[in-house]
């Protein structure tokens, strides 16, 4: 559930009109609910609360300062995939202690800094990423605790582009070679092995592939229990999808009540990823109409968002509901509502049937609050939008929009 509605025939974000919004902070606009945010980790935290955990909230997507102080104040943690994003955890207030890094690619300087400020573990991708994670802890006179990221060739049935656990992704080690690894890394001087790590993919829509994998990995820390290794933190991932059109993903509450079943009596605190469905629906994009096209079989409306600002549409082919700001009795047409960057895949939305749009009329596009902003770029020179949260009758800027000084910053002549 959201908080963002028609009332008296224009669309509100909380209390507040979108028209205020967009008057006051310009378009396009990223604009977020306070309320849909904390409604949405309280129904994680109410979900798991008959086992031990910690949420994990997953900054890659959405990594605004506001959004993860409002989760750290809440008691929640960050999942965590760059340097970067370990240091706007840390900004926020989150403990470190409630921070997991994973991600491919991990710098020595990225391991450096974790192991300085004391994460609570690492999520190995590698053999070498583990060998490079006890050298560096070796030269800092520590040890680096650490989860094995496993594979376990799960289809979770969503995009290929976001799916992770499967043979064929880059992602984590094959389950069947992961007592080997846990045994080289048990060895290792500078390494604490202290959990295991497991996630199938993202915008996931059945509880089914969950459970499964789940089943997978608790025979692995069973086998390695046998083997000298005590797990105490399994780290189920994320993943869970949202309402982009007519989906009907599982709550959080539907997906706890097949997976405490297995947790429960194997002595682990159990660390929760989600990302997308904490964000996805706290989150609006406003765009205002610049100018409309007739073309053969449908009217062409250019607004000034583009996929440079919200980029989904574009990579993955992803619906956004698209609605007026105003509702209106205008006759519905055809549309595409396209931006202005100079690329044809640049839209936010093919074949939909709007009231008749006009120039300056304001449009909403649903379910931006995660991997809007986060994925958001500079194309075509152009500086990328504000955000804005809501809280009730209140909203303030979390993020001031771009300007072209903005995006020379840093350039030189030579």
């Amino acid at each position: 559930m959201h908080y963002f509605r028609h009332k008296n025939g224009e669309l509100h974000a909380e209390e507040v009109p979108a028209s205020e919004l967009a008057e006051n902070y310009g378009t396009p606009l990223f604009v977020y609910s306070k309320r849909t945010l904390e409604r949405h980790y309280k129904a994680y935290e109410k979900a798991f609360s008959k086992v031990p955990n910690i949420i994990c909230f997953a900054l890659k997507a959405n990594s605004n300062g506001a959004i993860l102080r409002t989760f750290g104040r809440l008691g929640g943690g960050a999942d965590i995939v760059s340097g970067g994003e370990l240091q706007r955890a840390l900004m926020a207030g989150i403990d470190p202690k409630k921070i997991v890094y994973a991600g491919v690619g991990k710098t020595e300087d990225e391991i450096r800094l974790a192991l300085k400020k004391r994460i609570l573990m690492f999520n190995v991708e590698s053999d070498q990423e583990l060998v490079e994670i006890n050298r560096v802890a070796s030269s800092m006179r520590t040890k680096a605790p650490i989860a094995l990221r496993v594979n376990p060739d799960i289809d979770p049935k969503t995009h290929p582009y976001i799916s992770t656990g499967m043979k064929k992704h880059k992602f984590g080690i094959p389950i069947e070679d992961a007592l080997d690894h846990y045994m080289v890394a048990k060895d290792l001087k500078n390494i604490e092995v202290v959990g295991v790590h497991k996630h199938i993919g993202s915008q996931i829509t059945e509880v089914t592939p969950f459970v499964d994998s789940l089943n997978r990995v608790i025979l692995l820390i069973k086998i390695l229990k046998d083997n000298g290794i005590n797990i105490r933190y399994l780290d189920i991932g994320g993943g869970l999808g949202i309402r982009y059109d007519s989906e009907e993903p599982p709550l959080p509450s539907d997906l706890a009540s097949r997976l405490l079943p297995v947790l429960r009596g194997n002595d682990l605190t159990v660390i929760i990823e989600p990302g997308r469905s904490l964000v996805g629906n706290a989150g609006i994009f406003l765009t205002k109409v610049l100018y409309t096209k007739e073309g053969e079989d449908r009217t062409f409306v250019i607004v000034d968002g583009g996929m440079n600002d919200l980029i989904r549409p574009t990579l993955y082919s992803a619906y956004h509901a698209i609605e007026p700001v105003m509702k209106s009795r205008r006759k519905k047409v055809r549309t595409d509502v396209v931006g202005p960057i100079c690329e044809s895949g640049d839209f936010l939305g093919k074949d939909r049937m709007l009231p008749n749009p006009l120039r300056d009329d304001l449009l909403a596009v649903f379910s931006a609050g995660a991997y809007g902003f986060t994925m958001s770029s500079n194309y075509n020179s152009r500086p990328r939008p504000a955000e804005v949260m809501v809280d009730g009758k209140d909203h303030y800027l979390i993020r001031k929009r771009e300007t072209f000084n903005d995006l020379i910053k840093g350039e030189a002549d030579r």
